[in-house]
């Protein structure tokens, strides 16, 4: 085989991975959040492909090892950019996950866009300290569990700002009904 060549398996994944991601957040969710999954799906393979393209072609490890940095630095921007303009794009993908006020959403888009900041530099740093054996571990048992714990330390956030969904009653009491109850 061809070594300035991608792996089929390499590339089959990154050209369906992209679409099994847009289909099972269609089937869990619906289209919006599908095609905002799929949209940064597309974008981290391509950015996986032409990475890994560089590191096969130039026999130079570094490219693959730079591409998480970019990704997270690629999200960080993204999020903290939204913010600037008013927008919470976590809001546009969670919308249909979490009923959040408009404060809540600003806190957990910035809380996300530090910690993808956070992870870039933590990338950098590991991959130009560590042995390679030790950059590949943390990608794969470090990176995952980190972010896990970090979504999961964000429920607190998610719990404070909740808004729940209107109900009779608390329609009644808003009309001035504070009969029932």
């Amino acid at each position: 085989m061809d070594k300035t060549q991608p792996h089929p398996v390499f590339k089959l994944a990154t050209e369906l991975g992209p679409l099994i991601v847009f289909f099972v957040a269609n089937a869990k969710f619906n289209l919006f959040v599908a095609t905002g999954a799929f949209m940064v799906a597309i974008v981290t393979a391509v950015i996986v492909l032409v990475f890994g393209t560089l590191t096969l072609v130039l026999h130079d490890e570094t490219f693959i090892k730079v591409k998480p940095t970019i990704i997270y630095g690629l999200f960080a921007a993204i999020l903290g950019g939204g913010l600037l303009f008013g927008r919470s794009f976590i809001a546009i993908l969670f919308n249909q996950m979490f009923n959040l006020t408009p404060k809540g959403w600003r806190i957990l888009t910035m809380r996300w866009a530090l910690f993808f900041l956070a992870m870039a530099v933590l990338n950098e740093i590991i991959w130009r300290t560590q042995s390679t054996d030790f950059w590949v571990t943390f990608k794969a048992f470090g990176a995952v569990p980190l972010t896990m714990v970090f979504a999961i330390s964000q429920m607190p956030v998610i719990k404070r700002y909740h808004l729940e969904p209107a109900t009779l009653e608390a329609s009644e009491a808003e009309a001035g009904d504070v009969s029932k109850g």
